[in-house]
């Protein structure tokens, strides 16, 4: 078993997660039977039993199993943060779509009829407002108490609130402000805008930047890399946020990941999406899965699973138990490394292998037939060569920030006249092309246009896809158009308002200081 925080469920005083403030109550289950004080007295290391049911919130359902749900009235398999994370990012975007037709995942899976009662917005939008009041509370019973690493351990629970409003930003763009100042009071919060929260995340990763950890104090927690990383990314989409491009602010941070984290780029790309992955140096910051102590229908058991069907292939062959005959590539993601399965399979890129062409169209006819398109075996539940024992859930870890992703920021900022050093930003660029086995590239074919392309290459079903085509404009309109965009086949222009999520409804009836986004 991976030596990593380990996920407990800690019963601790005051730890209510009630959201009076923001969504009524969510309907969650509070966490009340000892103080911070008792449980200390009889285990000193305590505190990161309780810090990681802060860090569970990213990657179970809940604390009891895979049928269990930190908040009532949400399906305990289909809204865990990752499995939202995807659903949103990724199923929304070019590159993925799912064929089940389940009501709300196909109105993303087609970018159309989106409106406020859909549950997937729901899910991610509970499970955002779930765990801020956790942190919150947290800060306040912690600030209390002296313990070891006392500072570090603020400094992360910070950062993992940091993180929730980070994904509000992006997803909703607006939402209330719920902090340690304000947590527990009986009024409803008002609405605060994008540029607000914005502010407030900046304020907060700068002052902890010094405090978090220079590595991380136990496999699967934060560090000062990982904090670089989130504000990185907060600079990278500024001008979408705020209107005020911070391209300069976001080559700063992303620099100190890259010289100062101490991670380097894994020579196995297969090894980042393979169950051993916790021994790669890449990974800046993972979401953790085990197959036997943190079971969960979300998290890379929702990639690997949906991915896969007995129907053309054997799920065996990845680690797999289940196929769910769910998930498959569309030809704006393979298509990126030929027009053919015969040209992917004569593809020198290593990550042209990871689809699975046996039995499947190149073209996406037909979004709801599994043999349209290629699945994607880029996650896997098997180590990286191919051993292990197959098993119902996953034991990937998901990968949220990594070195690679880090490099292609550095250059997207140098080209969009942030600062730097052109020769360092192609040096990147291909040390991770030569680490998949594709050409190098000179200096004249490094543009925008290659590092949208070649983000998709290195980075697609990791939950960033959508965020790219809105930063680069091409999310909606016409300017680019993808299979099933629209709900047509051919793909059509979808309206500027889907830049946006409609916030739930739920949300707006339980605070009527919230207000929907424009358009719907």
């Amino acid at each position: 078993m991976k030596d990593k925080i380990k996920f407990k469920a800690i019963l601790l005083v005051l730890l209510v997660i009630g959201l009076v403030s923001c969504t009524n109550d969510l309907d969650t289950e509070p966490i009340v039977e000892q103080s911070l004080d008792q449980i200390l007295d009889s285990d000193p290391n305590a505190v990161d039993g309780i810090l990681s049911r802060i860090y569970a919130s990213y990657a179970l359902s809940g604390i009891d199993g895979s049928g269990s749900r930190d908040i009532q009235g949400d399906d305990a398999g289909e809204s865990p943060f990752l499995r939202g994370i995807v659903n949103l990012q990724d199923f929304s975007a070019d590159a993925m779509k799912n064929r089940w037709g389940d009501d709300g995942l196909d109105q993303l899976t087609t970018t159309s009829a989106w409106d406020e009662n859909n549950k997937f917005f729901r899910y991610l939008f509970n499970r955002i407002y779930f765990t801020i009041p956790q942190c919150n509370n947290l800060l306040i019973i912690l600030g209390n108490e002296d313990f070891e690493n006392e500072e570090v351990v603020q400094a992360e629970v910070r950062f993992l609130r940091a993180l929730a409003y980070y994904y509000l930003i992006d997803v909703f763009g607006k939402g209330v402000l719920s902090t340690e100042e304000n947590f527990g009071g009986t009024d409803l919060l008002p609405e605060v805008s994008r540029t607000e929260l914005f502010n407030y995340v900046e304020s907060e990763l700068l002052a902890i930047e010094s405090q978090m950890a220079e590595t991380p104090l136990a496999y699967g927690r934060a560090d000062r890399a990982a904090g670089q990383m989130l504000l990185a990314k907060l600079y990278l989409n500024a001008e979408v946020y705020t209107g005020t491009q911070r391209y300069a602010d976001a080559l700063t941070f992303i620099t100190r990941v890259i010289e100062d984290g101490g991670h380097i780029l894994d020579s196995d790309f297969v090894r980042l999406f393979s169950a051993d992955n916790n021994t790669s140096s890449e990974i800046i910051f993972p979401i953790l899965a085990d197959a036997v102590v943190s079971q969960s229908f979300g998290n890379t058991t929702y990639l690997v699973n949906g991915s896969l069907s007995t129907e053309t292939m054997d799920p065996n062959d990845f680690g797999a138990l289940q196929g769910w005959t769910g998930h498959r590539s569309s030809q704006n993601w393979y298509g990126l490394f030929g027009s053919s399965a015969i040209a992917l399979a004569n593809s020198n890129d290593v990550r042209a292998s990871l689809f699975w062409t046996d039995g499947h169209n190149f073209e996406m006819n037909d979004y709801r037939t599994w043999t349209d398109g290629f699945p994607s075996t880029k996650f896997r539940n098997t180590n990286a060569d191919g051993s292990g024992s197959s098993t119902d859930f996953s034991s990937t870890d998901f990968p949220l920030f990594r070195l690679a992703d880090a490099y292609l920021m550095y250059a997207e900022c140098v080209l969009r006249d942030g600062g730097g050093d052109i020769n360092t930003a192609l040096g990147y660029v291909n040390a991770i092309r030569s680490r998949a086995g594709a050409d190098a590239i000179t200096t004249s074919e490094l543009t925008l246009d290659f590092i949208l392309d070649e983000r998709a290459r290195e980075l697609n079903f990791e939950g960033h896809r959508r965020s790219d085509l809105i930063r680069y404009g091409r999310f909606t309109g016409s300017s680019y158009i993808w299979p099933w965009k629209g709900g047509v086949a051919n793909g059509t222009s979808i309206p500027d308002h889907y830049n946006l999520y409609p916030l739930p409804i739920s949300a707006i009836q339980a605070n009527p200081n919230l207000t929907q986004n424009p358009g719907f």
